[in-house]
C-alpha cells in the first residue's frame, strides 16, 4: 500500500488495480505484448490478460492486429493528468529555467517512486543542447544523483527493505552494485547533503543531486544538475553547480 491513508480491502475494486498492472506492463524492452507475455508480466492468467488488454484497445487506450497489443497514444492522459494537476512541479519550473540560464546545463525535478527516480520536469539552457533525461523517464534509484539524496532520508527500516526488494543491474563500469558500497555512499550522501553520480548509468553523462523539502521540512523531492561526465572534476562541480541548486532550494522552500 503506497497511501499513507489505511484503505480496507473491502473498498477496493481489485480489477482496476489488475488493468492497471497490465498497463505498467509495457515498456521500452515491451513495447508489443501478446496476452500470453502480459499475463507473465503482470501474475495473471493469459485469459484474464487478454480481457484486460481487449478492454484497453475497446476503450482507445491500446490497438491490436489479433495477436499483440500495443498502446495507443490515448494512454498518455493517464500519466499527464498527474504532471497537469501537481502543484510542485509547476512551481519548481521557473527555478529550474535560472539554474540552467545560471549554470548552462540541464536542470531538473524529480522523484522517488518505488525503486525507480521519475523526472517530473526540466530546463536546459537555450545556448546549449539538451543533455539528460526526459520529462516521465523512470531510472532506477542507484544509477542517478537523486536516487541517493531521497534514498538518504529514509529512515533506516525502510531503506533496508528497500535494498533488499532492489534489483541492483550494471548499467556501465561506474554503477554501484555492491550493497555495502552503496550503503556507504548512502550513508556519506546523508552527512553532506548532495551526491554526485558520475557514467552510472551512461558513460557520457554525470550528475549532481541536492534534496528539495517544503516549509514544513517534509522532502518532496530533489532538484538536480545533468552534466558532459568530461567537463568537470568533483571538486570544479561543488564549487560552480552545488551553490546554485542550494540557492534554489533555499528559495523554493518558502514556498511549497
Amino acid at each position: 500500500m503506497s497511501s499513507k491513508f489505511e484503505i480496507e480491502k473491502k473498498d477496493l475494486i481489485e480489477g482496476l488495480g489488475k488493468g492497471l498492472k497490465i498497463l505498467e506492463a509495457f515498456s521500452y524492452d515491451t513495447p508489443s505484448l501478446t496476452s500470453t507475455e502480459a499475463g507473465n508480466l503482470t501474475g495473471l492468467t493469459r485469459t484474464a490478460a487478454r480481457r484486460y488488454l481487449l478492454s484497453l484497445v475497446y476503450f482507445g487506450y491500446a490497438e491490436t492486429d489479433g495477436k499483440h497489443y500495443w498502446l495507443k497514444p490515448k494512454a498518455l492522459k493517464i500519466g499527464q493528468g498527474y504532471l497537469d494537476s501537481s502543484r510542485i512541479p509547476r512551481l519548481v519550473a521557473p527555478f529550474l529555467q535560472r539554474l540552467s540560464i545560471q549554470t548552462e546545463e540541464t536542470a531538473n525535478f524529480s522523484i522517488l517512486d518505488d525503486h525507480d527516480i521519475v523526472y517530473l520536469t526540466r530546463s536546459n539552457s537555450p545556448d546549449m543542447v539538451s543533455i539528460g533525461f526526459n520529462t516521465g523517464a523512470r531510472i532506477p534509484a542507484h544509477c542517478v544523483s537523486p536516487g541517493y539524496v531521497l534514498l538518504s532520508k529514509l529512515p533506516k527500516q525502510e531503506l533496508d527493505a528497500w535494498i533488499k526488494s532492489h534489483t541492483f543491474n550494471r548499467f556501465t563500469a561506474h554503477t554501484v552494485c555492491e550493497i555495502k558500497e552503496f550503503r556507504k555512499l548512502i550513508q556519506q550522501t546523508r552527512e553532506q547533503d548532495y551526491f554526485i553520480s558520475n557514467q552510472c548509468i551512461n558513460l557520457a553523462l554525470a550528475g549532481i543531486s541536492v534534496p528539495l523539502t517544503n516549509r514544513k521540512g517534509i522532502y518532496v523531492g530533489a532538484l538536480s544538475i545533468t552534466y558532459q561526465a568530461k567537463k568537470y572534476a568533483n571538486n570544479l562541480v561543488i564549487s560552480k553547480l552545488l551553490p546554485p541548486l542550494q540557492e534554489a532550494v533555499d528559495a523554493l522552500r518558502v514556498i511549497i
